[in-house]
């Protein structure tokens, strides 16, 4: 290490404010992203896995070290499939008298009341989850700034002492996180609407697509990609989580069965009184929701969109950011769309209402070719 990314490296580690040892228990996706945004911190990280293969990849990365018999964890984040979290979590408290203990499972009442109905002394216990995560898990997929401007749920009790309680926001903060302090109930409603029934949703969309014939699929264009990226994710994991939220994601399910059963009933006789007028309520009932989504830095706020034609040659997309710079131009969101058999693709770049004008000018002027603004019409 050069003397001035050793001095980088000190003193990232003094503004660290998680301090001692945390030991990581599962060392996949979630586990290994912790270890290695601590140790890039300077922590000292310790990693444990029912499974040596998944330890020894995680270790070789760089996410942590083998635990030793002479550790004494500060911390302890448990990072296991929801089905084993409370069996996980009782056992981390027991062999680890001197650390407080919280999990990043996605749902939080279930193993909160397993603990409790246990006997299991709950003092140095806080439930945590990181709304952060990837279409791909393990070790291998792991990143450093997986939590980086994430929102990082922390359920605190009338138990939870105002040192632990800022030993796990610590944590959060040091990973990039947001923490937000919700109770478990609160929590398991909340990622029921905005991560559970998305899923659900999302696969079941994508199930059609099985049978659609191969010319329909050759017409597929962002939008249906959109609405079913998250398809991919891994069934086994999938069946936990839902299956540990199932109250508040069925509540949640038979609301959206009966806006669907409106829709169908309305689209089954379009030219009947009312018809029209409840398919254009459900749109724009869907425009009101998303206009209540965070937007950039956590503001609701709405941009407008440029739609630029991107050939298909390397350092093209690079070229775009970089005379949009030039005309001072801020990327707020950006979105890529590859047609099929085309040598080039769209590039749907988010700005702010005020810089459409200049960005249409000014790419034009530099031969970029503009397909479309959202105000075209």
């Amino acid at each position: 290490m050069t003397d001035s990314a050793s001095t980088r490296a000190s003193a990232t580690a003094v503004a660290a404010r998680t301090t001692g040892t945390v030991r990581v228990v599962g060392a996949g996706l979630l586990g290994a992203s912790v270890g290695h945004a601590l140790r890039a911190a300077g922590v000292d990280v310790v990693l444990d896995d029912t499974s040596p293969a998944q330890l020894r990849l995680a270790i070789d990365y760089g996410a942590g070290r083998a635990a030793r018999d002479d550790d004494r964890p500060t911390l302890v984040v448990v990072a296991v499939p929801p089905d084993v979290t409370a069996d996980v979590v009782a056992r981390e408290l027991a062999a680890h008298p001197g650390a407080v203990v919280t999990d990043v499972a996605s749902v939080k009442l279930e193993p909160y009341l397993a603990l409790r109905g246990r006997g299991v002394d709950l003092t140095r216990y806080i439930g945590s989850h990181p709304l952060a995560g990837r279409e791909r898990g393990g070790a291998i997929a792991a990143r450093s700034d997986l939590f980086v401007g994430r929102p990082w749920v922390v359920c605190r009790d009338e138990e939870t002492s105002r040192e632990d309680l800022a030993l796990v926001e610590g944590l959060a903060l040091d990973l990039g996180a947001t923490p937000v302090e919700m109770t478990p109930e609160e929590h398991d409603r909340s990622v029921a609407v905005v991560s559970h029934v998305p899923q659900i949703v999302a696969s079941v969309l994508a199930a059609r697509l099985r049978e659609a014939p191969d010319a329909a699929l050759g017409l597929a264009g962002q939008g249906v990609r959109d609405t079913t990226r998250i398809a991919a994710s891994a069934p086994e994991l999938w069946v936990q989580i839902l299956g540990a939220n199932a109250g508040p994601v069925v509540d949640v399910l038979d609301a959206l069965a009966d806006d669907l059963r409106d829709v169908t009933e309305a689209l089954r006789a379009p030219d009947a009184a009312g018809s029209r007028r409840a398919v254009a309520d459900t749109i724009r009932r869907g425009n009101e929701g998303v206009e209540r989504l965070p937007g950039k830095h956590g503001q609701n706020r709405r941009f407008e969109q440029v739609v630029v034609m991107v050939d298909d040659r390397p350092g093209q997309l690079g070229r775009l950011f970089g005379e949009l710079g030039e005309l001072e131009v801020n990327v707020e969101d950006l979105r890529l769309e590859h047609s099929p058999g085309a040598q080039f693709g769209l590039a749907e770049i988010s700005v702010v209402p005020s810089a459409v004008g200049r960005a249409v000018e000014g790419l034009t002027e530099r031969g970029w070719r503009i397909a479309s603004t959202s105000n075209d019409g």
